[in-house]
């Protein structure tokens, strides 16, 4: 087995795998990456048993064969070779030689039958949508993922296939995010499955907001996405997502209008002098008008007064700011609306006219 490739050429596959390889590993083999050439093409595989990212490329007289060679070594070496070089990869025995100008590394390798490699999964839906919208979904709502909650359920990204739209939702407990996009084919059955949180930050590495389009294989214990020269297998996780739906609060009628960086920049002000263990900020609602405040146990206090467009009278409700941050990076567009019912009810943050991207966070006691 053998083959050549430009440095270059050769980085890119390497970095889209090399997030999925763990550090500290409990079989040797899952150290590796799986090395495969046939038809002048080369595919690398790297798996932690629950996520699996394997990416191929062309080169240059490949003969075929495959093996497994340390992930990590593998990486660095090529990143640390001259631009534009050209590198030579061949197989004598059970060593792998890189070499590439008067550089040659010589590499400790495993066979390719101990490596686990998720073959086929069991088909149940096929969606396909663009990049862009899915990149858009996870980074709109991924951040509200718990993380090592008991509740495992709780740690990873739901995603909700209807017949016309693909959801996804996200939720610690505390706060909520929800996005949805348009299916051109719709798939013809609802389905919904969990991806475990580290999947989701592999593809949120993974997309580009490019016009290319992406294929969602949902089999029944794994997700397979597929994008250009790349495809994406992670394991589901076995639970019921919370019925997310009921946590929408109903009857929210007190709309708030107001500036989003404005909002932003004010909570962003306040939050310095905020408890650092609760980050609380009380939010204020008067007519046109919303005020922020902000104490800690020294007995410093913040306030912030913003012009707002709402009809509202006197309601005042406690939120941890980090939370309504997070919402507000996510949500795009110049203005945001803050639904309110009562001082002990959840606000929900959307933009004005859309439901498309909606976010609940939990009031907090203040």
């Amino acid at each position: 087995m053998q083959f050549g490739i430009q440095r270059e050429v050769l980085l890119k596959p390497l970095q889209q795998v090399i997030g999925v390889v763990e550090r500290r590993q409990t079989l040797p083999v899952l150290s590796n990456l799986l090395v495969s050439a046939n038809n002048d093409r080369v595919t690398f595989t790297g798996t932690d048993l629950e996520v699996e990212m394997q990416a191929n490329v062309e080169a240059t007289g490949a003969q075929p064969g495959e093996i497994t060679v340390p992930a990590r070594k593998l990486f660095d070496i090529c990143r640390a070779l001259p631009d534009g070089s050209k590198v030579q990869f061949k197989l004598a025995g059970d060593r792998a030689t890189v070499s590439s100008g008067r550089s040659r590394f010589t590499l400790a390798t495993l066979p390719a039958s101990e490596f686990p490699v998720i073959d086929n999964i069991e088909l149940i839906e096929k969606v396909s949508l663009p990049e862009a919208s899915l990149k858009e979904l996870m980074d709109r709502t991924a951040f509200a993922m718990a993380n090592q909650d008991v509740r495992y359920y709780l740690n990873g990204l739901l995603l909700d296939l209807r017949e016309k739209s693909l959801r996804c939702v996200a939720t610690d407990g505390h706060r909520l995010a929800m996005a949805e996009a348009e299916l051109s084919g719709g798939g013809s059955a609802q389905r919904q499955i969990i991806i475990p949180r580290k999947g989701v930050l592999e593809l949120q590495g993974l997309f580009e907001s490019g016009d290319g389009s992406v294929e969602l294989e949902f089999g029944k214990n794994h997700l397979r996405v597929r994008r250009n020269e790349v495809v994406f297998t992670s394991k589901l996780i076995d639970g019921r997502f919370p019925d997310y739906e009921a946590v929408i609060p109903i009857g929210a009628d007190k709309e708030v209008h107001i500036e989003r960086e404005s909002l932003r920049g004010a909570l962003q002000r306040a939050a310095i002098l905020s408890n650092e263990k609760y980050r609380g900020v009380k939010l204020e609602v008067s007519q046109n008008k919303l005020r922020i405040v902000a104490h800690n146990p020294e007995q410093e206090e913040a306030v912030e007064e913003l012009e707002a467009k709402t009809g509202a009278s006197e309601l005042s409700v406690g939120f941890n700011v980090n939370y309504l941050l997070d919402a507000l990076n996510a949500l795009q567009g110049e203005e945001v609306v803050l639904c309110l019912r009562d001082a002990n009810s959840s606000c929900l943050l959307k933009m004005p006219g859309s439901e498309r991207s909606r976010h609940v966070i939990m009031p907090l006691r203040l």
